[in-house]
């Protein structure tokens, strides 16, 4: 792995802040990230969206103990709660501990009289301790001693807010969103220069690329991180700079755009994006490779996932139809044809298994996992309803609505939602979602009993009752 070495990264633009000290609350928490650390060049190894962030949020705590420290210590508990995620299993969180310490990085800086090379491991020795019951489960770690200073104390560096970063789905994303972080305050706002190549690795955390076609670089990661960036971020946008040699397009930059400021909501901890482990442990016990899970989960939406992940554990468990020779290729599948929808016919085997019996009907569910369904369709139905009803109101009533959302919702929902609603009001995707929702819930506050459920599921003639 390597910190970016070319002489247009290493540019100084930024003067020297003061030392970082701890923050009033866990939204303002930042990292004092050195600019060298932001965009990271695999040479070999692989990061991921979860080691990004474990090892942010281990260095801000390495940040908080001191550059004198020989160790760090932490209890694991607050360990998770600052990476973001929510898992009682730590196996995972040891795979990702031992991508870190497996990955090489590479650290280059130069002067007029002076230039240094350094290869080392991005983290040193990192020892977990379970110190029996009714005692904290304590980590402990180290740098490796030739870059430990330039991560601990650096002289130049770009605040990192961990709550923003955690906000992002995808590693291009919260590596992009750290590069817009550092040139946002620089004169020209323009990122480093580089060939397709070099982005290639930085925005995949990829060792392993040996080649690049642009058209899919641009399409499936760099387009969906700004996109990504643009929803959640407050502060700023990208904007791709493409330079040509010929036809060909051979090098990239971003254009940092600074957004009208607005005051940043407190997010509400249950409505944080946290890394839910146990939905990517489940994808791995499936047979899907761990890096191909986390990828599956930072691009697919969560519940889409869990819902599959439902209806492949009620396949698997079914005896009447023929065992899977694949079960991660069946999910997949079914990801992509949406077999988790309630009443699709499912095929009784993956598409790897030739020859296998004809498609069949839904495996029996639960009694709870079909009313959960049928809750989920009961409640889509009621905001249809909402929606249908606000449409037909005069515009005073409407407003009267709004106005009372706004009072009693907006400093409980997410930011981006909140920024969405402000921008399109109900017309927003993501915040009229949420708006209907509320009027639904508002307008008709009765829970439906199991009776009510199973009426409106015989009405719609939903199958597997």
């Amino acid at each position: 792995m390597s910190f970016s070495t070319n002489t247009t990264f290493m540019v100084e633009d930024e003067s020297p802040r003061s030392s970082p000290r701890p923050p009033p609350s866990v939204e303002e928490q930042s990292v004092a990230k050195a600019n060298e650390a932001i965009a990271i060049r695999p040479k070999r190894g692989r990061l991921t969206l979860l080691s990004r962030r474990i090892y942010n949020a281990l260095l801000y705590h390495s940040q908080r103990q001191g550059v004198d420290e020989p160790v760090y210590r932490l209890a694991l508990s607050e360990l998770i709660g600052d990476a973001r995620f929510n898992s009682n299993n730590t196996e995972l969180l040891k795979s990702h501990l031992r991508d870190m310490q497996a990955t090489t990085i590479e650290w280059s800086t130069s002067s007029s009289s002076l230039k240094r090379w350094v290869s080392s491991q991005l983290l040193g020795t990192v020892t977990i301790e379970e110190q029996g019951r009714g005692r904290p489960c304590m980590v402990t770690w180290r740098y490796p001693e030739e870059i430990k200073e330039r991560l601990v104390k650096p002289h130049q560096y770009t605040r990192v807010l961990l709550e923003m970063s955690s906000q992002m789905r995808s590693y291009s994303a919260a590596v992009l969103y750290e590069i817009g972080a550092r040139y946002l305050t620089s004169p020209g706002r323009l990122s480093m220069r580089e060939d397709v190549m070099w982005w290639a690795a930085v925005l995949t955390g990829r060792s392993d690329i040996k080649e690049v076609d642009y058209r899919f670089l641009k399409r499936d990661v760099i387009s969906k991180a700004i996109a990504e960036i643009d929803a959640l971020c407050e502060e700023f946008g990208l904007e791709l700079i493409e330079h040509k040699r010929g036809r060909k397009i051979e090098e990239i930059q971003f254009r940092v755009v600074p957004k009208v400021q607005q005051r940043l909501e407190d997010i509400n901890a249950a409505n944080r994006n946290v890394f839910d482990l146990e939905l990517v442990g489940r994808l791995i016990a499936l047979g899907i490779k761990q890096d191909e899970a986390q990828d599956l989960y930072a691009t697919t939406d969560e519940g889409q996932i869990r819902a599959t992940l439902d209806h492949v554990d009620a396949r698997l468990r079914s005896a009447t139809m023929p065992a899977l020779k694949s079960p991660a290729a069946y999910f997949k599948d079914a990801l992509k044809k949406g077999y988790a929808g309630v009443g699709i016919a499912v095929p009784a085997s993956p598409p790897d298994e030739p020859g296998a019996a004809p498609a069949t009907s839904v495996p029996t569910l639960s009694e709870g996992d079909r009313l959960r369904r049928i809750r989920e369709l009961w409640e889509n139905d009621q905001m249809a309803k909402a929606r249908a009803m606000y449409a037909e109101m005069l515009e005073p009533m409407q407003a009267e609505w709004r106005t009372r959302f706004q009072v009693e919702q907006l400093e409980k929902v997410a930011s981006p939602i909140a920024r969405a609603w402000r921008r399109d009001g109900p017309a927003s995707r993501i915040a009229g979602t949420t708006f209907f929702k509320w009027l639904a819930g508002t307008t008709w506050p009765a829970e439906p009993t199991d009776r009510v459920l199973l009426d409106f599921a015989l009405q719609r003639g939903v199958p597997g009752l």
